[in-house]
């Protein structure tokens, strides 16, 4: 029961944050040279902060499937931690500490962590790769679905996702202080 309720808070907070993503891209490309922007000033100021809980939802979550829901993690999900897992540390000391230049260190990361999703989600819906995933020792195939919900949200989708908000939110943090510096 608890499984079906996370999966459902997961894949609608997966929705919610592509509808975000799509909507503050539309918002930063219409609006950026607006300083009176309230929508961009907001998560500008607090990209940060909201960059670190995406990071702690993503790792309390890939913890959850596979410590308790006993999904085994594939090799491109040990490589997606490996960029994600780090982040909760890193961006937990730089809002500890107030270092708003930790976009220079957590976007190459979370960059690589969604281009490896990327990947992962082209093989998942139906790209064809060089080598089987589960040939790199892992037992578990990267194609084994493990979540589908409202018929299209799965476990690599949501770990593009929060990379990309990840990306999305460290980006505006990153412009926001660079444009109140000049």
């Amino acid at each position: 029961m608890l499984l079906l309720v996370v999966n459902k808070v997961l894949a609608v907070g997966t929705i919610a944050g592509q509808i975000f993503i799509v909507l503050g891209l539309i918002a930063f490309f219409l609006y950026r040279q607006d300083s009176g922007n309230r929508f961009l000033n907001f998560f500008g100021q607090h990209g940060l902060l909201l960059a670190w809980l995406m990071s702690v939802v993503a790792t309390a979550s890939s913890l959850f499937y596979s410590e308790f829901a006993g999904f085994e993690p594939c090799f491109l999900c040990w490589w997606q931690r490996i960029f994600m897992y780090p982040q909760v540390v890193l961006l937990g000391l730089a809002l500890w500490r107030k270092d708003w230049r930790i976009a220079d260190y957590g976007l190459p990361l979370a960059v690589l962590g969604a281009v490896i999703s990327l990947y992962h989600n082209y093989l998942y819906y139906g790209g064809s790769s060089i080598v089987r995933c589960d040939a790199f020792g892992r037992g578990v195939s990267c194609l084994r679905l493990y979540i589908f919900e409202f018929s299209y949200v799965t476990l690599p989708l949501m770990a593009l996702t929060g990379f990309i908000l990840v990306v999305f939110l460290l980006g505006l943090q990153h412009w926001y202080n660079r444009r109140s510096i000049s």
